[in-house]
């Protein structure tokens, strides 16, 4: 939760009030000790992202989203990897999520410590989360060919996930997961990083929108039968849906070169 003591500051009125409330939940978790303090910059390298795509949902990552929904749907054993950040952003999200698509939670840290993975559990279950896998000697399974601490996993969750959904993931883990034969969803706002480009299905877009546009999703598709759903997986693409995420860049880019970006204040 974000304590009023850090957010009495921000006006109602402030322009950048959403995004000043989005940085206050990651202090506060890494104040409570389960953000990372590399998470911090993780998250304003993804800012400088957002502000690219207008901190919005665009077409290509609201496609990707419900084909990531339809994967998990269809998905035998689907799993939601969670770090620090995300427990901070969207925990109740990612909880529903989980119960619209069937899937388990479990947590995954670059930077671990058996604290933040309590830590962690504990922000999951006060927002609704049953059982959290990943922690302590319940990672026991190994990742092949992964050397970061991140390689130990639950043997009963992403070791042996056919779906792997990886919110604000590094790309060695993604390439790895994709050598074990695994689909893996990844949440990237930076179309070029290796997670885009090794995962399965990117998403390019803000985690604390992805989110809560994939539990709309899940719950409108549910009611999808099998047939429909694997259709929706069997046509996209990947590397094209990275190429328009790409593309929208480059032409707002340019509308904004060509408009001019300058602020205009007028007295009143």
């Amino acid at each position: 939760m974000v304590r009023d003591s850090h957010t009495s500051w921000i006006p109602p009125n402030h322009p950048r009030k959403e995004s000043l409330l989005i940085r206050e939940r990651l202090v506060d978790g890494f104040e409570e000790g389960y953000v990372a303090a590399q998470g911090l910059i993780a998250h304003g390298r993804g800012e400088c992202f957002d502000y690219l795509i207008g901190e919005s949902s665009i077409s290509s990552a609201l496609t990707a989203e419900r084909v990531a929904v339809a994967a998990l749907l269809t998905a035998k054993h689907p799993v939601i990897s969670v770090n620090g950040n995300t427990a901070a952003l969207v925990p109740k999200q990612i909880v529903e999520l989980a119960r619209l698509v069937n899937a388990k939670l479990e947590v995954n840290l670059f930077y671990r410590t058996r604290e933040r993975e309590e830590l962690i559990v504990r922000v999951l279950k006060e927002s609704g989360a049953e059982e959290v896998l990943g922690v302590g000697d319940d990672a026991s399974c190994v990742i092949p060919e992964l050397f970061s601490e991140r390689r130990r996993v639950s043997c009963r969750g992403i070791y042996t996930a056919d779906v792997v959904l990886v919110p604000l993931e590094d790309g060695d883990r993604t390439e790895a997961l994709r050598r074990m034969g695994k689909t893996v969803i990844a949440i990237d706002l930076n179309p070029l990083s290796r997670t885009s480009r090794a995962a399965s299905i990117t998403i390019v877009d803000n985690v604390v929108r992805a989110i809560p546009n994939m539990v709309r999703f899940a719950d409108e598709m549910r009611t999808m039968s099998r047939d429909e759903l694997i259709s929706i997986v069997k046509g996209f693409n990947n590397e094209e849906n990275l190429r328009a995420a790409l593309m929208f860049i480059r032409d707002r880019l340019t509308e904004l070169i060509n408009k001019g970006i300058t602020l205009e204040f007028h007295k009143v």
